[in-house]
């Protein structure tokens, strides 16, 4: 993407709303009025974060102090809509070009378990007497805003109580101290962690968010992920002898001359075990992963590590498998976030995996549908080998 500064207005488009118009001329993308109305705001918001890093003018008292009063920070951006209608992509080209030191893009369920590991770190110092102060919060956020000041969330969702409990007081606390958010999702504030146990006390926070960020509702006219369909063998069904067959071709594929072994990957005291690896690729059946206590933590050590995941066998699920539905949901959103390659095979297809007439899985599964459909599309794949060959020329393997 082209380098262009935030200047003033001046008549001139921002950087994402240049892009766009790029990619509209390239024939990529189709001109859409509403996804022009949102890169207008985020190419604002640009110009308020420059500003914003700005010197600041000292208070009234500053001299006999010596202290700068905080900035307020820029009102953030919260954009939802249906599924492939362009909100990552916005907020991708967004923080490509945000300028501002101290920008951080990463999926929610990360960011939230960095969080907890945060609490518990402060709550064992205080305990070894190496720190001081019963509430956790308030240090949490004091370091998270010292190192960050512009927070990106692809598919903000909410579905872990122990997430729900903390977020409106950590955000208030992170909003204070100049933070500012951008979010996408599905679905509007006011329905995050619909159904969710204790949902009162969550709510807080929605009143949080609505405060601080503009909610914007993209409902652009075009899925463009349904317009990329292609590599039609990563999403093999249904099962049986003759989808087993391929998938094991398409093993021996990825392997190439590497040696397959099972592996063991450390992580917090324990280990998550890989039954078939080589060559940075690794193959689970899906009981391995969703069949077992495993979360988002887990799955991006897997995602760090391995630059291919081939899984195995996903069942049709319903309402008394929703918790082995869950945790594929997460699965196959930790995997897309960090741009892996996915290989599946399944017992339908994928709009046909989950038949739960309702509850919180059944309507964050639409998510993991589109992005079993966009993790085979051409721009995908290409983006995953990307980011594949530049970790081996680097010599980081384990971020292949």
């Amino acid at each position: 993407m082209p380098h262009q500064g935030y200047g003033s207005v001046g008549g001139e488009r921002g950087p994402v709303r240049a892009e766009l118009a790029r990619r509209v001329a390239a024939g990529s993308l189709r001109e859409d009025a509403v996804q022009a109305g949102v890169a207008d705001r985020l190419d604002r918001l640009g110009r308020e974060l420059k500003a914003a890093a700005l010197p600041v003018k000292s208070s009234a008292l500053g001299w006999l102090f010596g202290r700068r009063e905080r900035p307020a920070a820029p009102r953030g951006v919260y954009i939802y809509g249906s599924v492939g209608r362009g909100k990552s992509m916005l907020m991708d080209l967004f923080f490509q070009t945000a300028p501002v030191e101290g920008k951080r893009r990463l999926h929610f369920h990360e960011f939230m378990a960095e969080m907890h590991g945060r609490i518990n770190a402060h709550r064992a110092a205080v305990k070894a007497g190496e720190a001081r102060g019963d509430d956790p919060i308030p240090p949490v956020a004091e370091a998270v805003a010292a190192e960050t000041r512009l927070l990106c969330f692809d598919e903000f969702t909410v579905t872990d109580i122990a997430d729900a409990m903390i977020l409106s007081r950590l955000f208030d606390a992170l909003f204070a101290r100049g933070l500012t958010l951008i979010a996408t999702s599905n679905v509007a504030p006011d329905d995050l962690y619909r159904d969710g146990l204790n949902r009162p006390l969550f709510l807080p926070f929605v009143e949080t968010l609505k405060a601080h960020t503009d909610i914007l509702f993209l409902d652009a006219p075009t899925d463009y992920r349904m317009e990329t369909i292609g590599a039609g063998d990563l999403y093999l069904t249904p099962l049986g002898p003759e989808t087993d067959r391929r998938m094991d071709g398409l093993w021996r594929s990825i392997l190439g001359p590497a040696p397959e072994a099972p592996e063991s990957l450390p992580f917090r005291g324990r280990s998550i075990a890989v039954p078939r690896a080589g060559g940075g690729a690794a193959r689970f059946a899906f009981a391995d992963l969703c069949s077992r206590p495993l979360g988002a933590a887990d799955f991006l050590a897997i995602a760090a590590r391995y630059h291919t995941v081939m899984v195995d066998g996903v069942p049709v699920m319903a309402a008394a498998e929703r918790n082995e539905a869950k945790r594929f949901i997460l699965l196959i959103d930790t995997l897309y976030d960090a741009h892996r390659r996915v290989v599946v095979s399944a017992a339908a297809p994928a709009e046909a995996l989950y038949r739960a007439p309702s509850g919180t899985e059944a309507f964050e599964f639409d998510r993991t549908v589109s992005r079993l459909i966009e993790m085979r599309s051409v721009a995908y794949l290409a983006e995953a080998e990307r980011r594949r060959s530049g970790a081996e020329r680097s010599g980081d393997a384990d971020h292949a």
